[in-house]
Parts: C-alpha cells; sequence; structure tokens
C-alpha cells in the first residue's frame, strides 16, 4: 500500500491481471460446457432403413445435431497416396516443415524452431457407410476441412537434413540460424476407415448429407468413438472450470488482502484523528485552568503528561519536570526529557 493507503501500482496491475484471466478462463469454460452439454443432447443416428424416414418426418427434414458412425467409402474417384503403394483416400495433406536453430539473445540459447513453409489438401467426395455389411444407407459428407476435429493418418513422413558446408556454417552461427533440414509428411483420411461425424443432418432430394450445424455447435470427424468423444471435451470443460476457480479464489483473496490493508489504514488515521482531538481537548482545560489559577499550574504541570503535579527530580542533571508515573513509563535506558542525559537516581519532590 503506498502512503496514502491506495494499493500500488504493482498491486493494482496483478488485481487486474488476475481479474482479466480470470474472465477469460470462465468464457471458455463457458463456451466448453456449452459444447459438452451440445454433445449431450446430440441425436444418436444409425445407418439403416429407418434413417431416411425419420427424416421425412423431422422438421425442415433436418436433425440440428447428430451422430452417425460409418465407415469412409468413396462416391467416385479416390485419391492415392504419393509415396505408399495402394494407399487410396479421400482426404490427402501434403506438408512441408522447415527445422531451424535460432539463437535466442536473451537467453543466449539455442532453440528448436519450426515452420510449415507449405502445405496443400486434396479432397474428393465421399460417404459415411454402415460399419455392418448389409441393407443400410449412405451419408453424404459435406465440407469435411471445416470440422473442427479432422483424423488424418500419417501414411509417410521423412525428414531431409540440410547439407551444408564450412563457409555456411560459419554464416548461419553469425546470422543466428542454423538450418536442420524439411520434414515431409503425408496424411490421408483412408477409404474404410471408420469414422465418427457429429453434425447436422438433412435430406436434400435423395442424398442424406451431413453438414457443419448451426447455433455455434461444433463439426466433427474424428476416428475415436463417439463416448470417447465426449469424455475428452467433457475432460476439457472441467480443466477450464478448475482454472476458473482457482484463478477466481486467488484474485479474491487479494482483493481481501488490499481491502484489509486499506480498511487498517482507514482505522489507523480515525485512531491518530481521535488521539490528537484528546491532545487538543488537554490544552484547552490547561489553558482554562492556566487561566483561572494564574499560571501556577501551568508551572508545576508534568512536561510530558500535562495534567498531574512535578513530584521528582532526576539525578545528576537536578530537572525538576515530571511526574512519578511518567517517569515509570519512560523507555529503558530511562533519560531526561529535558536534556536527554541518563538518569542515574530519582529523589522525590514534596511540596508544602
Amino acid at each position: 500500500m503506498e502512503g496514502g493507503g491506495r494499493p500500488s501500482a504493482l498491486q493494482a496491475a496483478l488485481l487486474a491481471a488476475g481479474t482479466g484471466l480470470t474472465a477469460l478462463f470462465y468464457s471458455v469454460y463457458r463456451q466448453q460446457a456449452r459444447l459438452s452439454r451440445g454433445l449431450q443432447g446430440a441425436r444418436r443416428l444409425r445407418l439403416d432403413g429407418e434413417l431416411r424416414a425419420l427424416l421425412l418426418e423431422a422438421p425442415g427434414r433436418c436433425v440440428p445435431y447428430a451422430v452417425i458412425e460409418g465407415v469412409v467409402r468413396s462416391v467416385k474417384d479416390t485419391l492415392s497416396s504419393q509415396f505408399v503403394e495402394n494407399c487410396k483416400g479421400v482426404v490427402q495433406r501434403l506438408t512441408l516443415q522447415e527445422h531451424k536453430m535460432v539463437w535466442n539473445r536473451t537467453t543466449h540459447l539455442w532453440n528448436d524452431y519450426e515452420k510449415i513453409i507449405h502445405q496443400r489438401t486434396n479432397t474428393t467426395a465421399f460417404d459415411l457407410a454402415p460399419l455392418e455389411d448389409g441393407a443400410g444407407v449412405a451419408v453424404r459428407v459435406m465440407k469435411p476441412l471445416e470440422a473442427a476435429e479432422l483424423s488424418l493418418e500419417t501414411v509417410h513422413e521423412k525428414f531431409h537434413p540440410s547439407v551444408q558446408s564450412f563457409p555456411d556454417v560459419i554464416g548461419h552461427y553469425i546470422s543466428g540460424e542454423r538450418p536442420k533440414g524439411i520434414q515431409e509428411t503425408e496424411q490421408m483420411l483412408k477409404v474404410g476407415a471408420a469414422l465418427t461425424g457429429v453434425g447436422e443432418l438433412v435430406l436434400d432430394n435423395n442424398t442424406i448429407k451431413l453438414q457443419p450445424p448451426k447455433q455455434g455447435l461444433r463439426y466433427y470427424l474424428t476416428s475415436a468413438d463417439f463416448d470417447a468423444l465426449l469424455r475428452k471435451q467433457e475432460s476439457s470443460a472441467r480443466l477450464w472450470k478448475i482454472l476458473t476457480i482457482l484463478f477466481g479464489f486467488a484474485t479474491c483473496a487479494a482483493l481481501f488482502f488490499l481491502l484489509r490493508k486499506q480498511y487498517r489504514h482507514h482505522r489507523e488515521r480515525q485512531h491518530l484523528k481521535q488521539m490528537q482531538e484528546e491532545f487538543r481537548q488537554a490544552q484547552e482545560r490547561l489553558m482554562r485552568e492556566v487561566n483561572a489559577e494564574g499560571g501556577e499550574t501551568l508551572k508545576n504541570a508534568c512536561v510530558i503528561c500535562l495534567s498531574s503535579a512535578k513530584s521528582c527530580v532526576f539525578l545528576e542533571c537536578g530537572h525538576v519536570c515530571s511526574c512519578s508515573e511518567c517517569y515509570r513509563a519512560l523507555p529503558e535506558p530511562k533519560r531526561c526529557p529535558i536534556c536527554r542525559q541518563a538518569i542515574a537516581r530519582v529523589v522525590p519532590l514534596y511540596n508544602s
């Protein structure tokens, strides 16, 4: 606390930061909890003959949030892997990632640095077909790249280390950047892979489509089953809830500490004002007594309390300035209030 009782700049900044983080964590928790409640309320449907009839009876031929589990099946053409033979898929992602070491001038250490220098994603139309062979319906998956969680399998990964000459090494050390190499990765959503889709299910003409949902809900295309997806989302919501509670408690504790400090400072100021008022009243009373008794009372009054009569002599200085009660209250080592000389002994003073 500063001299005026107000919090210091650092304390105010910490309190503001704690409040801001608590509000941020609470906002994220509310979003994660809403997504978790949305998954809990999602309607689980089977890819069977009753699905089309169910959509025909639904309002607008639409189920706003539905869960579909099936296997990936291409509609027409498939995408072939560029590195693995006989590997077919419907989503292909090619990534080139640069790896290098960068000199940190603050910590004086070499840190790893990664940067995607090129990425291309290819898609083709595909359906989710029933897991079991037999009669059933297929669901066309729309806009798969908009899914919040799109499970792709890494089918190829190769690291190409950089080749450097001695002058290159010297130049890299001077520039503060040491290239390590290029990481080449290919990921695919394979034909026949089991997939869980969560989104809006609509019947468009004769085609059943799974597409991104409305009302701020998330679109999922994941290789995990629905129960695992729900547990993951609930765990995320619990984590943000715990962070919100911890930071909220810390912020409240800091606020209580500052308010308590300010209250104690206020009490001290009130006590000081009360003492000043009592001293002023004692002075006024003493002045009235002086005026009434012709100054004799002031002459014989103790210089410390100004109320009792002088009743002792301090030796060796010989000053008569205090009553016996104020002498006993003097701190050790006892010194004369007038000349500050050490008091060797005290002789009682008797007025006749």
